[in-house]
């Protein structure tokens, strides 16, 4: 004879009490990756301004001594000194842009996870977000931009572009200055300048290009895009 079938074990109900307490800790923990996002971005923003201050202040400095000293003696490395100080910080600030930039990504991440347990406590909540539930790249790329995929426009328009174009150009003021007061032709300065110029920028995208890629090789996602039902991907 063959031995009898077990019976099934029933799944186990949770209480609305244990829902409710696991929604808390869900909604808290939502609330406090919005304000550290909040935190992240108001603070890059103040530095990205300071940064433009800082330009804005260095150039017209550079004109007026300048115009004191008839653009001779000692105007060459005083210019110099200011670009060089001026790329530093715009180094810095680039630098904490592509940081921030990693950090907002990884917010959107931890939240699309965080509304992917929601449905798993309510499936009937699904249709109702327009941020994506799955925290693959698929998910925060819908999260992004709920109605249509992102363009390169965003990327063109974006604060990290921005501040790769300025940083390019005082790098290349640094290159072209040091060409001039070396003794250098204008024709020399301007061309070794924007070329330094472009290898910066150039130098600054690949770099936040590989650290997206080397994020996105090391995560593994809690739910993938492919998991979802076919009328809530994009």
């Amino acid at each position: 004879m063959s031995a009898p079938i077990p019976p099934e074990t029933p799944p186990v109900v949770e209480s609305d009490a244990a829902l409710g307490r696991r929604a808390q800790i869900l909604a808290t923990e939502h609330w406090g990756l919005l304000a550290a996002r909040g935190t992240a971005q108001s603070e890059v923003l103040t530095r990205i301004t300071i940064f433009l201050t800082l330009v804005s202040a260095g150039l017209v400095t550079i004109g007026l001594l300048g115009q004191a000293t008839s653009f001779e003696g000692w105007f060459g490395g005083a210019a110099i000194a200011i670009l060089v100080f001026l790329a530093l910080v715009g180094v810095m600030t680039q630098t904490r842009v592509l940081n921030v930039s990693e950090e907002d990504m990884m917010y959107v991440v931890a939240m699309n996870r965080l509304r992917g347990a929601y449905v798993d406590l309510d499936p009937a909540v699904a249709d109702i977000f327009l941020a994506a539930v799955a925290d693959d790249r698929p998910g925060m790329e819908r999260t992004y931009s709920f109605l249509r995929p992102r363009s390169v426009s965003v990327l063109f328009g974006s604060s990290m572009m921005l501040i790769i174009v300025v940083n390019a150009c005082v790098v290349g003021l640094v290159a072209g200055a040091i060409i001039a007061t070396a003794g250098g032709s204008w024709g020399w300065a301007v061309g070794v300048g924007a070329v330094i110029g472009l290898l910066t920028g150039a130098a600054f995208f690949a770099y936040g290009g590989l650290t997206f890629r080397r994020t996105w090789q090391r995560y593994v996602p809690r739910r993938t895009t492919a998991d979802e039902q076919p009328w809530l991907r994009r």
